[in-house]
């Protein structure tokens, strides 16, 4: 087995699921998952947030949901004894039954009772409260100041009313702690919150082709705080990357349904995106943040939307989306990672500046990468599985070490692998065949860097 020593944490005959960031407690003691039934975490059908110590392999039950909800997608606070998670609906009817739009935050506090808070208000009908959702959200995620948490967002009033207005489209949002939000309980399923939410992308039904317009925005992450090409005494306010569909002529097909019909083809391709959120997202701008019974809520005033990548010219187009990985950026902030094709085809490491540019191409190996990936809190490595092992690559030179490979014991599941706090070891999945069946289990293995 390449790289050090290799444990397995977890060995009960279920599946556990590692978000792909933010699973190791503040202090690096315990590991969060949740436990959904099928291999690929694609039903959501968990009924329970767990955690394993990594030193000890005890497991606790963290909270188990109530009245038919699933519950998942946990992650951590990097500060302090805080977690976060999607809630779906209890007591699920026809009508209301789990989806993107109907789901939401929730945030708890670890051995400190069993209750969870609702980390965003909801109000579905009209008229709808500015710092309220109407809709569901998904992969909350802490600031590293532990402080705002981030989301991606669907919104059940246009999902429900799709002619006559805007269109249902993934956005991403952002919860603002320290102002709680009350909602009238207008409809069974509203719902106040903990934090002040709001949607911080834009997106456009029908976006112009060849133009920086978007028609999702999705697979979010924050930008590191401290930038260091920022000039002096200038304070770097906070920005997340992310990924956003542009849409462009697709010359290798024009429209068939019409004899002697020139009329081209669209496609989508997801480029890079960062979004640079105001200091005060609690204002509107033009329109109103909580949107109308016709159109998506609205970015703050003083939101910021640009794009980072223009990948056409290139022979594979856009991010290499078909392995699910979310950019990353570097706990300095000066530079974001992604996974793109190179001219050969083989999904690579890429960085590029938050400030734009070219981008550059960090990984030059034969086998594409096949998993999310983190960056060591150094900044200086990346962690993801490539091919059938769990690998660190040089952010500086492109170097590719092993540092778990799979045996007669595990094969590496191509999800999350993720950076302890201190950066010494790697949480990542393994499929363990036990007799006739096989799950998913945790492991933990020794950075390159902790020797």
């Amino acid at each position: 087995m390449g790289g050090g020593m290799t444990r397995q944490l977890t060995h009960r005959r279920q599946h556990h699921h590692l978000t792909n960031t933010s699973v190791w407690s503040w202090d690096g003691n315990w590991i969060y998952y949740d436990i959904r039934s099928d291999a690929n975490g694609s039903v959501f059908d968990g009924g329970r947030i767990e955690r394993v110590h990594t030193r000890s392999g005890e497991v606790e039950v963290v909270y188990q949901a109530q009245q038919d909800a699933c519950v998942g997608v946990v992650t951590s606070s990097p500060v302090e004894n805080k977690i976060a998670f999607i809630h779906g609906p209890e007591e699920p009817t026809a009508d209301w039954s789990y989806c993107a739009y109907h789901r939401h935050g929730v945030w708890m506090r670890p051995g400190q009772g069993t209750e969870v808070q609702h980390l965003d208000a909801r109000d579905v009908v009209d008229p709808f409260t500015a710092g309220a959702l109407r809709g569901g959200s998904h992969v909350h995620v802490f600031d590293d100041k532990g402080e705002w948490v981030s989301f991606t967002y669907e919104d059940h009033v246009l999902a429900m009313n799709p002619t006559g207005g805007q269109s249902n489209q993934r956005n991403v949002g952002v919860s603002i702690p320290g102002r709680r939000v009350t909602v009238p309980k207008t409809h069974r399923r509203n719902h106040d919150g903990e934090c002040f939410s709001v949607v911080v992308t834009q997106t456009h039904d029908n976006p112009e082709i060849g133009t920086d317009q978007i028609c999702k925005a999705y697979e979010d992450a924050w930008i590191g705080w401290d930038r260091r090409d920022q000039p002096v005494g200038k304070r770097q306010g906070r920005a997340l990357a992310f990924i956003g569909d542009v849409v462009v002529a697709d010359s290798s097909s024009s429209d068939t349904t019409r004899p002697n019909s020139s009329r081209k083809q669209t496609k989508s391709v997801p480029e890079l995106f960062v979004v640079e959120l105001p200091e005060n997202c609690m204002i509107a701008g033009s329109e109103p943040l909580q949107g109308t019974v016709i159109s998506r809520p609205a970015p703050p005033a003083g939101t910021v939307q640009r794009r980072l990548t223009r990948t056409m010219d290139r022979a594979y187009p856009g991010l290499a989306t078909d392995v699910r990985h979310w950019p990353r950026s570097k706990p300095d902030g000066s530079e974001i990672v992604f996974l793109m094709r190179d001219d050969n085809g083989v999904i690579q490491i890429w960085s590029i500046s938050p400030n734009g540019g070219l981008p550059r191409q960090v990984s030059f190996g034969s086998e594409s990468v096949g998993s999310a990936f983190s960056i060591h809190p150094s900044g200086d490595l990346v962690a993801c599985v490539i091919g059938k092992s769990v690998c660190e690559v040089s952010l500086s030179d492109g170097r590719v070490e092993i540092v778990a490979e799979q045996n007669d014991r595990f094969v590496c599941l191509p999800f999350a692998v993720v950076y302890s706090p201190d950066g010494k070891e790697i949480a990542f999945g393994g499929a363990v065949k036990d007799n006739e069946r096989t799950f998913n289990q945790i492991f933990v293995t020794e950075s390159k860097r902790s020797k």
